[in-house]
């Protein structure tokens, strides 16, 4: 399982697109991710499934309910409706992700959390992620657009198209009925 999971286990490139290019992008396809091999990928990968990219943190207050529940989902859906989740670790908030990426997967693994993990990421300020920009844009929330905490969670189409914005504090099998609309 653990060369499985090592294999899937995603590593962000803060490379894809420079300066404003994310405004260009027209779904998360546009960008791409570096495994922890240091292989890059495009999120083209991923064409054809439902997603949730979801910023990650081990030591939130939020964080059992959230691994818990966004392994469980992951397990229930990869294979029946091709549920794919992308985690971005995230040390922003309060510094609950200090670990080093083989930390975050050590995390992981003991929590049953196969899906995709990548390398810490900014989503707030100047530096915050490209794909993090556009998701922001692509779905803002009534307090602005920035990213309000840990576990902010993002639905996007098969098409690559975000379509709904959840609150760090919602959790994840509350994304059902969302998730049910893009099967």
């Amino acid at each position: 399982m653990f060369h499985r999971l090592k294999e899937g286990i995603l590593n962000y490139s803060n490379k894809p697109m420079a300066g404003e290019d994310w405004k260009k992008a027209s779904s998360v396809y546009d960008f791409t991710v570096k495994t922890i091999k240091g292989e890059e990928v495009s999120l083209e990968k991923y064409k054809g499934h439902p997603l949730i990219i979801v910023n990650v943190a081990s030591e939130c207050g939020l964080t059992a309910t959230n691994y818990k529940e966004l392994a469980e989902l992951y397990e229930k859906y990869k294979d029946t409706k091709g549920l794919r989740i992308l985690g971005f670790p995230c040390n922003q908030f309060a510094h609950e992700e200090t670990g080093s990426s083989e930390d975050i997967v050590c995390f992981a693994l003991n929590r049953n959390a196969n899906f995709d993990l990548f390398e810490k990421v900014k989503v707030n300020g100047e530096e915050a992620h490209p794909l993090w920009k556009y998701l922001k844009h692509k779905q803002g929330s009534k307090f602005g657009d920035g990213i309000k905490w840990n576990f902010t969670k993002f639905v996007v189409d098969k098409n690559g198209q975000p379509v709904d914005r959840f609150a760090p504090t919602t959790p994840p099998h509350k994304l059902l009925k969302a998730l049910e609309k893009i099967w």
